[in-house]
């Protein structure tokens, strides 16, 4: 059995827990805090992020990471095509989103969902590197439906947790949604996912569990 260890606030918690209630893999939930000092937490994941697992016997950290064992040790329902090239695009978009939309994103949330503030020069360094990387990304998703095209993927899963992330952080401090005023209709495309039965039990514990600390 595997245990997903993290928090329901985290969007990297919630890709790796898509892809198991996607794939219908048994597992159970242990609630860790990112951000840990505890010995045990470390040695799971060195730089005491969530999400990680637990299986037999062994962890594992890092989202990617993680996602791509368990297409790996459960291939049906597949989220990643088996033409290897395909596959490729697939964790191609998975880095984009991760890397270079979410991570640069990152900087704005202490501001736009905790109550912080955020530096003039880190709120323009940030809105020049989005521009450039939101360019990019706009080259290889499809949104036909999906970001890589007809079929829901593994890019899905890191597209549905992080882009309205970016969406509401940059308008919310930049005082513009850059996905939007890229062309990029993030909304519609979350609502299409957000339709899918996992997506649902994600979002559904999610609000429970912020309801409960309420």
């Amino acid at each position: 059995m595997i245990t997903l260890c993290g928090i329901t606030l985290s969007n990297y918690y919630n890709k790796v827990k898509l892809v198991l209630l996607e794939k219908g893999i048994p597992f159970t939930e242990e609630r860790v805090a990112t951000g840990s000092k505890d010995e045990a937490v470390l040695a799971a994941t060195p730089l005491g992020k969530v999400p990680f697992i637990r299986v037999d016997g062994q962890t594992l950290c890092e989202s990617q990471v993680i996602v791509d064992y368990l297409e790996a040790a459960y291939p049906q329902p597949a989220l990643v095509p088996a033409d290897p090239l395909a596959a490729a695009k697939v964790r191609e978009l998975c880095t984009f989103v991760d890397l270079h939309l979410e991570l640069v994103a990152r900087e704005l949330y202490g501001q736009a969902f905790f109550g912080g503030t955020v530096s003039d020069g880190t709120k323009e360094r940030v809105r020049k590197q989005l521009t450039k990387n939101i360019a990019g990304f706009k080259r290889l998703a499809k949104f036909a439906p999906y970001l890589a095209g007809e079929t829901f993927t593994l890019a899905d899963c890191s597209g549905w947790v992080s882009l309205p992330l970016v969406g509401m952080a940059t308008k919310s401090v930049l005082g513009e949604d850059l996905l939007a005023a890229a062309g990029i209709d993030w909304k519609s495309y979350a609502r299409r996912v957000g339709e899918r039965p996992s997506a649902q039990k994600v979002n559904a514990d999610r609000k429970a569990d912020q309801a409960a600390k309420a």
